[in-house]
C-alpha cells in the first residue's frame, strides 16, 4: 500500500482558496456602486474574468504549473486595483492569504523530506 500524497491535501486548499476568492471577487462587484465611482463596464468586465478564471485555475491545481497560475491570478487581482480602488484592499488581503498558504505547502514539503509526516510513520504491530 502506498502512502497518500500530502501535497493533494495542500493543492485542495490552494483549489478551495481560489473559489472562495473568486466568490468573494464577484460578491464585491455588488457593493462597488455604493463606494465611489464604482467600476466601468471595462472593469466589470476584466473583473469577472479574473473571478471566471479563478474557477477555472482552481480545477488545474494537480498540474505542475497550477500554482504559478493561481500567484498570477493573485498579480491580476492586484492589477484590477488600478481600474477599481476598493478592490487593491481586498487584493492586498487575499496576497497575504496566498503567503501563509506558501508557508504552509514550504513547511509540509520540509516535513516530508524530515519523514515526519503522519503518513510516513510506521505503524507499530
Amino acid at each position: 500500500m502506498t502512502a497518500p500524497d500530502p501535497m493533494k491535501g495542500v493543492r485542495g486548499v490552494f483549489a478551495a482558496t481560489l473559489v472562495l476568492e473568486a466568490i468573494v471577487v464577484l460578491l464585491a462587484l455588488l457593493v462597488l456602486p455604493k463606494f465611489g465611482d464604482g467600476a466601468t463596464p471595462l472593469g466589470v468586465g476584466l473583473i469577472a474574468a479574473v473571478a471566471v478564471a479563478m474557477v477555472v485555475a482552481s480545477g488545474l491545481q494537480r498540474r505542475p504549473w497550477g500554482l504559478g497560475l493561481a500567484l498570477a491570478l493573485q498579480v491580476a487581482v492586484l492589477l484590477c486595483g488600478f481600474l477599481v480602488p476598493a478592490l487593491t484592499i481586498m487584493g492586498v488581503v487575499f496576497v497575504l492569504v496566498w503567503a501563509g498558504l506558501l508557508f504552509l505547502r514550504r513547511d509540509v514539503a520540509l516535513r516530508m523530506e524530515r519523514g515526519e509526516l503522519p503518513s510516513q510513520q510506521v505503524p507499530d504491530p
